[in-house]
């Protein structure tokens, strides 16, 4: 008796047409895959998500209105058992980072094949973490070095720090002033888009829930 292989439920979150066409018929040649609806962005995107609640979801991060990481949040309060998996340009170290801190479980860039994305929504699917293999390179490069680990605890005096990075630092102090993503992007010479990533990892790593909750921990604990 031949057993049917369980099909994969995808809903796929990006605004450009061509490409979001592109993918769903690709996806769809496989059997076992299921494109069974779409979104240009994220806000529709999570209404569909609420109603079909599929096993995976494609999700651009370059978004306008809600972003991509925002996205992600908000599908993992819906349901944690959705997998998520980032399909974007974007391959900075802070995006990608804030991305997975964000619950997605795959990280991959637009440039892959059809059938290894294919592959890649399988893997994601039954539990497993994939990375695209240069996104994997600067994630790495984001963990301290060994030799750092024993200076970092002597500045910590045996107290738990917050591991933001030098450009988190300076995203903070801006977001203590009250600064929005688009006055911090002007700043610091960087996309609204990177400056609301930056600001979705900190929260993240702060385990705080908006903008003013991390001002007020980042004083209260001397953070800036």
């Amino acid at each position: 008796m031949i057993t049917k292989t369980k099909e994969i439920k995808v809903i796929i979150v990006e605004d450009f047409k061509l490409t979001r066409v592109g993918l769903r018929c690709a996806l769809n040649e496989n059997e076992d895959i299921n494109v069974i609806a779409e979104s240009d962005n994220a806000e529709d995107g999570l209404k569909l998500i609420e109603r079909y609640t599929p096993d995976v979801v494609l999700m651009d991060l370059g978004l306008s209105g809600m972003n991509g990481i925002e996205a992600i949040n908000k599908i993992q309060e819906l349901n944690k058992n959705i997998k998520v998996i980032a399909l974007t340009s974007h391959d900075r170290e802070e995006e990608v980072i804030a991305t997975l801190t964000s619950g997605a479980t795959g990280y991959c860039l637009k440039d892959i094949d059809p059938v290894k994305l294919a592959d890649v929504i399988r893997d994601v699917y039954t539990g497993v973490c994939w990375l695209d293999a240069e996104v994997g390179k600067k994630v790495l490069k984001a963990f301290p070095k060994q030799e750092n680990f024993k200076l970092m605890n002597e500045h910590n005096s045996g107290e738990n720090k917050i591991p933001l990075t030098e450009r988190e630092q300076e995203v903070l102090k801006h977001l203590v002033a009250g600064k929005s993503n688009t006055e911090i992007a002007k700043e610091l010479i960087v996309s609204v888009h990177t400056a609301k990533a930056h600001v979705c990892s900190i929260l993240q790593k702060m385990c705080v829930n908006d903008r003013v909750q991390a001002a007020v921990k980042a004083v209260k604990e001397g953070l800036v």
